[in-house]
Order: structure tokens, then sequence, then C-alpha cells
């Protein structure tokens, strides 16, 4: 242990000739370890929701999705994708066709008509969000419809729907007849299979999955593709996936991840996580200048060591380094005071739910209790600020008093 750090820990831990500095000492340490420990969980909660509203989708929309840079739609035939297809850490790709048409039953609403092929749910766990019925494109005989569970509302099907749904698409590349208007539509019916439910009213309230095929044929594209999805296999990094792939493809395409594709939604989880995390910091920032007032206390108290010191040989960096070192031990302190208080109260959140979400009422909300996760990123990143600002408040009076006694040399 260094003679600056056995000085300071000794004036830390010691008691001074007026208690005042010894309870703004405690104070400093308490202030600290608090908004630390607020700012571990506050940063954990958001990252829970993320989380959350990941875990959701997972089950409805690819790891990987492909679209064109420009224009509406990608080419399925070229090579590159049977190639990437047979990537080692690719499990299973397929393009599809996400188009609007009209859709009628009791009544007729615009819906988002997303063509699939039939083994999809080998890749996608749609099968894993039916809400009734089963999983079922086509069988020998004619071809089904799986839609979300607030369409079938909106279309007042009822409980089972009777009789098939027609979707109406307008033709590709062709203009409106006004003699004919519904000569310029294609349609097509579709028995419905089943009904989903993900409690995301984007895809409850608007989506209905039909075959890949029936949706070449309903929206005329042959060959194209809206977009190509496709998952990794388990434990290949999303993120390396995907830069293989933008090498592979180029300029051309856009490449996005689970985090894109939801850009939106995780985007303000985001901005509320570090708006909340500045404004704790900022926090911090004042309760840091308690470093201040009891650092500048000390060094009054201690006028009578510091000229021993100096009378024993001590040189004014020593001095200072003293000082700066007992503000340094007080940020540290209070540092992992609060990240193991911050740490302990987030695994208690997760393992026994404390904080319960909609007073404890059953079925109000998708979790019974506020999600947590913590990521030792933000663990590091929250540890750096609180001692840096420790530093920068240290680093005040310890320069005034460095000042001081070169005036005294």
């Amino acid at each position: 242990m260094s003679l600056a750090l056995r000085i300071a820990s000794r004036y830390l831990f010691s008691k001074k000739s007026h208690s005042a500095i010894n309870i703004i000492s405690i104070i400093s340490v308490c202030g600290v370890a608090l908004i630390t420990a607020a700012l571990i969980c506050t940063l954990s909660v958001y990252n829970g929701f993320s989380s959350l509203i990941d875990s959701l989708l997972s089950d409805i929309q690819p790891e990987i999705k492909i679209l064109p840079a420009e224009g509406k739609t990608i080419d399925g035939t070229i090579e590159a994708w049977d190639e990437i297809a047979a990537w080692d850490d690719v499990a299973y790709l397929t393009p599809v066709i996400e188009e609007t048409a009209l859709a009628v039953y009791q009544r007729q609403m615009p819906v988002v008509v997303k063509g699939i092929p039939l083994d999809y749910n080998q890749g996608i766990a749609l099968d894993r969000t039916l809400y009734n019925g089963e999983y079922l494109l086509q069988d020998e005989i004619v071809s089904y419809a799986i839609i979300g569970i607030g369409v079938g509302a909106k279309l007042e099907a009822g409980a089972n729907f009777a009789r098939p749904i027609e979707l109406y698409a307008p033709q590709r590349n062709r203009r409106v007849n006004l003699a004919n208007p519904a000569g310029s539509f294609t349609s097509q019916r579709f028995f419905v299979s089943a009904t989903f439910y993900t409690n995301q009213t984007q895809y409850d309230d608007n989506v209905i999955y039909i075959p890949l095929d029936d949706a070449r044929t309903l929206f005329d594209y042959p060959t194209e593709a809206t977009s190509i999805e496709l998952c990794t296999t388990p434990g290949a990094s999303t993120h390396k996936v995907i830069d293989r792939l933008q090498q592979r493809l180029g300029d051309g395409y856009i490449i996005q991840d689970r985090l894109m594709q939801n850009g939106e939604s995780y985007r303000w989880i985001q901005i509320e996580k570090w708006i909340t995390f500045l404004i704790l910091a900022f926090i911090l920032l004042i309760a840091t200048f308690n470093i201040v007032g009891s650092l500048s206390m000390l060094i009054v108290d201690k006028q009578d060591d510091i000229a021993t010191l100096r009378k024993l040989g001590a040189d004014d960096r020593l001095i200072t380094r003293i000082f700066m070192t007992e503000g340094w031990l007080i940020s540290m302190i209070g540092a992992l005071s609060g990240l193991v208080v911050g740490t302990l109260l987030c695994w208690l959140q997760q393992e026994f739910g404390l904080l319960q979400l909609g007073n404890g009422e059953a079925n109000t909300f998708i979790v019974e209790a506020y999600p947590v996760r913590i990521e030792w990123s933000d663990t590091l990143i929250v540890t750096a600020i609180v001692l840096l600002l420790g530093a920068l408040t240290a680093g005040y009076p310890a320069h005034i008093l460095r000042k001081k006694l070169e005036k005294k040399a």
C-alpha cells in the first residue's frame, strides 16, 4: 500500500476533531451509493422492457430481414440466396411477400397479407402464437389463411369462420378500368385454419398469413419477393452474420436485425433510458459536491499534520495526492456499495417480483412484475461516471491546497 493511500485511509476511517467532518464524509458515501444503485436499477428496468418486447416479437419476426435498398421487390431467384442458405450459421432462409389487400367477410377492411412458405414454422415459431385452430396453410384441396385475432373481430367473423374470407388486390402494372372497376382486382378465397395472438396490435389487428404461392398469384409476383427472412443457428452471432451478409450482398440491400425492424419502439425506450441516465448523473454530480465540502473541512482540520509531513520531508505532490486519494476512496466506497445494493435489488426483483405491475391484478399486463435485466456494459459505464465525477470533485480542493503550499514554500 502506498504512503498516500495509507494516510488517506487513516484519515477516512479515523475520528476527526470535528464530528461534522465524519458526518459529511458519511453523507458523501451514502449519496454516491444511493444514486449509483438508482442508476443500476433504472437502466436494468429499461433493459428488461427491451428484452420483453424482443421476446414477444421473436415468435413472429425473423432474426434478420433483408430488404431492397431501392424499389419494392427483390429477385428471389438469384444464386446468392442458395449460397447464403448453405452457410453454417444460417438455419433457415426464405423469401416472403408482404402487401396490402382488402379482406372481405361480414365486413371489409384493409389488411397486410404476408405470403409465407408451408414450412415457415421451422424458422419462425408462428405456431406458438396460435390462439385457436391449428397451423395449416394448405392441404390437398384448398389453401388456408392464419389471421390475427383482431382481424377476425373487425371482420365480425364470430367464434368460427363459417365460409372463406376473400382477399382483393389491385392488378400490377394495369390501370383501373372505370367501366368495370372490379375487373382491375385479383381476388382469392381462403378458409381460416387458425387465429394468432401476440398482444401486439400492429400484428393482431392487421396481418393475415397465406401460402407463398397464393401470394405470388394474388399480387402478381412470379419470382419476386418483398423481403428475405433468415434465422441463425443456435449460438451464432447475429451481428457477425449481418456483417457477412452486407459484404456478400453489397449496398443494394438493407439488412435489419429485430432491433432495426422495430426501430420506433426500441428507439423510444433507448431515448427514455439515456435521458433518465443523464438526469440521475446530474443528481450524482450534485451529490459528489459533498466530497468537496468534506475534503475542504478535512484539509482545514489536518493543518498540523500537513506541517508535520512537510517537516518530515514530504513534498507538495505527496500531500496533494493524500487528499486526492481521500476523495477517490469516498467515491469508490460509494460506487461499490451502490453496485452491490443495485445488483442485489435487481436480483430480488428478478427472482421474487417485489414491484408488481397493475397493483397485483391478474391478467392486466403481459408480465406481473417489472422486468429487469442487468447489462455489465451499463455497470461499467455507471462505475466510470462515478469515479470520474469523484476525481473531478476531489481534484478541486486538492488543487487549491497545492497552490497554498506553493505560496508558503
